[in-house]
């Protein structure tokens, strides 16, 4: 008899491809400067989007990241194969390159998108499970 093996509903290509996308952001569509704090499951990061295209950011938070550092978003992921490039979604990991380095947040509870410097945050999506 075969052995049957569990696969998460996000790591299957057709799930990835229906998946309306509306629980979370894409820098690469945000202005430079914009800000944006993402509770994940053990930490609090502090982002601000440098180049959004290009994945740039400065961010704080995590053991990793203890003062603003420049580094690159490559996007959300649960940890294998697939990488929604340049994004941030509730339910999924995020994934930053420092210095040669690939950091895999835990997964991300809410996000809040900050206006300006002076505003409070104008825009917050609450987790889902997937």
């Amino acid at each position: 008899m075969g052995q049957s093996v569990a696969v998460p509903r996000g790591a299957i290509l057709d799930t990835w491809i229906s998946d309306p996308w509306e629980n979370g952001v894409q820098i690469d569509r945000m202005a430079d400067l914009q800000r944006v704090h993402v509770r994940t499951q053990n930490s609090l990061y502090e982002i601000t989007v440098i180049d959004g295209r290009g994945g740039d950011i400065l961010v704080r938070g995590g053991k990793f990241f203890p003062e603003l550092t420049e580094a690159h978003l490559a996007g959300a992921t649960l940890g294998g194969s697939f990488c929604k490039m340049r994004g941030i979604y509730c339910g999924f990991r995020m994934e930053i390159c420092h210095n040669g380095q690939r950091i895999i947040t835990s997964n991300v509870q809410t996000i809040s998108v900050f206006a300006d410097a002076l505003d409070e945050s104008f825009s917050s999506h609450d987790g889902r499970a997937l």
